[in-house]
């Protein structure tokens, strides 16, 4: 009997187990990405911020970020934009993204809590948070290609 119980009290926390969330909470599922770069190109897994609500929040409270992971900021229309790092936990690398792709201004090594405002020189479509020190060490630079279906070439 006492075996029997011992079986079905593992059942239960494999059930549970099975059911934890594998991201952290609030994140929704990730898409695929790939930046092409000189230097060849480099996927990364997405989250996608295409809300008012979702764009808010961002990373914020976030105390890691996978290496090839990050997020996808999309606008409904092409805006200078404007972030800062309130309660984001990580430093970031922030590509400013034109409508067709090409990326059109970046900043290296956003600092947490900062409330600094950090706005691209035009504007963009899109903006993409992945870890920092990644642009610099992939060899990312103004004018690569971001490939995602948000992304019109030609546009």
């Amino acid at each position: 009997m006492a075996a029997r119980r011992g079986v079905g009290f593992l059942a239960v926390i494999v059930l549970l187990a099975g059911l934890a969330p594998a991201r952290p909470a609030g994140a929704d599922a990730a898409e695929t990405l790939r930046i092409v770069t000189q230097n060849g190109h480099f996927t990364f897994d997405v989250e996608i911020a295409d809300t008012p609500d979702k764009r808010a929040r961002g990373l914020m409270f976030r105390e890691s970020m996978a290496e090839d992971a990050g997020m996808l900021f999309i606008f409904e229309r092409d805006q200078v934009a404007s972030f800062w790092m309130k309660n984001t936990e990580i430093p970031l690398d922030m590509l400013f993204i034109a409508r067709d792709g090409r990326i059109a201004d970046m900043h290296r090594n956003a600092q947490p809590h900062s409330l600094r405002s950090i706005r691209s020189k035009m504007p963009v479509f899109a903006v993409l948070e992945i870890n920092a020190g990644l642009t610099a060490r992939l060899g990312i630079r103004v004018g690569d290609r971001v490939e995602h279906p948000a992304f019109k070439a030609g546009d």
